[in-house]
C-alpha cells in the first residue's frame, strides 16, 4: 500500500531533533527556522517536556472522558493563569481545526444564526465548518459549503459593519495574527471596534489564536496588544510542542449543556500531560520574552538588507515578503545551508516560525546564511 499522495515534501527525513536542531537519515544537522508550521514552541525534545510524557505513557495513556481527568483540571488552571483568560473554561479536542469546527459550532448554539463573516487570506482549518471559513476554494470540496460565509477585507471596515448590523451573523472569526496567508497583522483599532460591533448585535466573535497564541508574538495570545475580551479564542499547533492536542477558550457568559460538544480523543491524559509541561517551560523560561525580543532583533536585521519588499510580524512568528517567488530561496537554504524556512499562501512570503527558545547564536546563523543566499537568488530571479 503506497500512502494517498498529498503533500508537497522535501527530500530531507529529520529522525531526531534537539532544541532548535534536526538531523537526517544522513546524520546531517539542519537549524530549524520553521517549527513545523509553527507547532514546536518549546524546542524539539525539552527534557521537561520528554519526562512528562515519558512519566504518563509508563502509567496511563488515556482513558475517555466518561471518567474525570485531573490533568485536564491542571492544564486549565495553568492555560488561564498564563493567558490571563482565568475566567474562561476550556475544551479540549485535538487540532486547530478541530477547535475552529467547535468554536463555529457553539457560537450557533448560543444565536442561533448561520451566517459567518471571515477575513480575506485566513485560513481556519480544512474541516467542514473551518474550511468553508478558509479564504480558499481550492480546498472546499462541494459537501463542505453548508452555509453562509461573506469574506470580507479589515481595511474596509464599513462593510463588516454594514453586515453585523442586520442582526443574523452568527460569529465573526478571525486570526490574532494572519499565518498562512503571509504574516498579516489586523488594526488593532479594527479588532477593538469590531469586538464592540459583535456585541452589540449578538455576533459572537472568534479569535483563531492556533497559530499566533501560546507565546509566539511576545504576548500570551496575538490580539493581547488589545483590551478585548474574545466569545472563544481556539489554540492549537504550539500548545502540545508536537503531541496533538487542540482547545477552545470559552468566554464565562456561554452555558454549557451536557452533549453539546465531545471528543473521544480531546484532552487525553498523554495530551494533557504534553500541554502541561509546555505551559511549564513557557513560564519557566521566560519564552514570551524571549519570543519578542528575538523577533525584535532578527527583524531590525532583516529590513536592513537591500531587495526585501517587506518585513513583517510580531515576535517569533515573522513573514518576509519578496520581490519573487519564495521558493528557490527556501530550496537555497534548506539543501545548501541547512536552515528550514517555510512557505505561505502568497508565494513571494518566506516565513520564520522557530521554537521560541532560539539562542542568539541561532540567529546570527540564521542571519549570516541567509545574507549570504539572498543576493544570490535575488540575481538570477530578476
Amino acid at each position: 500500500m503506497n500512502l494517498f499522495n498529498v503533500y508537497a515534501r522535501y527530500s530531507v527525513e529529520p529522525i531526531k531533533g534537539q532544541g532548535c536542531w534536526v538531523w537526517d537519515t544522513k546524520g546531517d544537522k539542519y537549524l530549524d527556522f520553521y517549527g513545523g508550521h509553527a507547532v514546536i514552541s518549546i524546542g524539539h525534545a525539552h527534557p521537561h517536556y520528554v519526562e512528562m510524557l515519558q512519566k504518563q505513557v509508563a502509567t496511563l495513556p488515556f482513558y475517555s472522558n466518561a471518567v474525570p481527568n485531573a490533568l485536564q483540571d491542571e492544564l486549565a488552571q495553568k492555560l488561564g493563569e498564563l493567558s490571563q483568560h482565568d475566567e474562561y473554561e476550556l475544551f479540549l479536542c485535538n487540532s486547530g481545526a478541530e477547535a475552529n469546527e467547535n468554536a463555529l459550532k457553539l457560537a450557533s448554539f448560543v444565536n442561533h444564526r448561520k451566517k459567518i463573516i471571515a477575513f480575506k487570506h485566513g485560513f481556519h482549518g480544512r474541516t467542514s465548518a473551518a474550511v468553508n471559513t478558509t479564504d480558499n476554494p481550492n480546498i472546499q470540496a462541494p459537501i463542505n459549503k453548508g452555509f453562509e460565509v461573506e469574506f470580507h477585507d479589515w481595511n474596509e471596515p464599513e462593510a463588516v459593519w454594514e453586515s453585523l448590523a442586520k442582526q443574523d451573523v452568527c460569529a465573526v472569526i478571525i486570526e490574532g495574527v494572519q499565518g498562512i496567508g503571509g504574516i498579516h497583522i489586523p488594526p488593532q483599532s479594527f479588532l477593538v471596534e469590531l469586538a464592540d460591533q459583535c456585541r452589540q448585535y449578538r455576533s459572537l466573535l472568534i479569535l483563531d489564536e492556533v497559530q499566533s497564541g501560546y507565546g509566539r508574538t511576545g504576548h500570551f495570545f496575538g490580539f493581547q496588544p488589545t483590551p478585548i475580551r474574545p466569545d472563544l479564542i481556539t489554540v492549537a499547533k504550539g500548545m502540545g510542542n508536537g503531541f496533538p492536542v487542540g482547545g477552545v477558550l470559552i468566554h464565562p457568559d456561554i452555558e454549557s449543556k451536557y452533549g453539546m460538544l465531545g471528543s473521544t480523543f480531546g484532552g487525553s491524559h498523554l495530551a494533557c500531560a504534553a500541554g502541561i509541561a509546555v505551559l511549564d517551560v513557557i513560564k519557566e523560561e521566560n519564552l514570551m520574552e524571549k519570543a519578542a525580543q528575538s523577533g525584535e532583533k532578527l527583524m531590525k536585521q532583516l529590513k536592513s538588507i537591500e531587495g526585501i519588499k517587506e518585513v513583517r510580524g510580531e515576535g517569533l512568528m515573522i513573514g518576509i515578503e519578496l520581490p519573487f517567488n519564495s521558493k528557490d530561496l527556501r530550496n537555497q537554504l534548506l539543501y545548501e545551508e541547512k536552515i528550514f524556512t517555510g512557505s505561505a499562501s502568497d508565494p513571494n512570503v518566506l516565513r520564520l516560525l522557530p521554537p521560541m527558545n532560539i539562542g542568539e547564536e541561532e540567529i546570527e546563523l540564521f542571519l549570516e546564511k541567509f545574507k549570504k543566499v539572498f543576493p544570490k537568488v535575488s540575481k538570477y530571479n530578476k
